[in-house]
């Protein structure tokens, strides 16, 4: 009886006992791990590798997984590893996920707190620039969209209180006691923090009222 492995394909006659579509799979993950240096989403594979479902592609990764041709950590976003020394992931490490930031109008966040039992998220050492400090931040909202940074995307940052102009930065606004992601721009005795979405206004406020908390050094799509 022919093997199938959900989604009605038949196994090939193969040394490594791989189905075609986990081969696939594994050839997807590999190129796309070399590529762009970090693991593809389930939905990226699904797409990538014209499958049926998302439940499908999981299956098959769990066979993959327990044949040792990779490594997950279900706790961790996109944490795949191959594990047969092509395509490997350089420089893996994971950074704190602290939260969430409004890319949009700015949403209430006191500052210098760490929410308990934080998650983790998987990135390499190209994405944290080599900062030891990195963490991470979820995006709500569409006003950083022309910088190809979307609701529901990951942001890593670096702690800092300072930036120059143009930086993309973390910023608490201490009257409103609110924080936002934006562009940051000195315009005279005011600070502009600019929207990256042509459909939005910037927001004009005074120096006091300014805390940068992080500077952006780059964002994982996740969907």
């Amino acid at each position: 009886m022919a093997n199938t492995d959900t989604g009605g394909e038949p196994a090939r006659d193969r040394s490594s006992g791989l189905s075609d579509k986990q081969q696939r799979i594994l050839d997807f993950l590999r190129s796309f791990l070399l590529e762009k240096d970090y693991p593809p989403s389930i939905r990226d594979i699904q797409q990538g590798c014209e499958i049926s479902s998302t439940s499908v592609v999981d299956y098959n990764l769990k066979r993959l997984e327990e044949r040792g041709y990779i490594r997950r950590d279900r706790e961790v976003s996109r944490a795949i590893e191959l594990l047969d020394g092509t395509g490997r992931r350089r420089g893996s490490l994971t950074v704190p996920l602290v939260g969430a930031i409004a890319a949009g109008s700015p949403i209430p966040m006191p500052p210098d707190t760490l929410p308990p039992g934080y998650d983790e998220v998987a990135v390499t050492e190209a994405q944290t620039r080599g900062r030891s400090n990195a963490f991470a931040l979820k995006v709500q909202g569409t006003s950083m969209i022309d910088a190809l940074i979307d609701d529901g995307d990951i942001v890593i940052l670096e702690p800092t209180q300072s930036c120059d102009d143009g930086d993309m930065v973390a910023v608490w606004l201490r009257d409103e006691n609110e924080t936002t992601l934006k562009k940051f721009f000195h315009e005279g005795s005011r600070i502009r923090l600019q929207p990256m979405n042509s459909a939005m206004d910037p927001i004009y406020t005074s120096p006091e009222n300014v805390e940068v908390q992080g500077r952006v050094l780059s964002s994982i799509r996740l969907s």
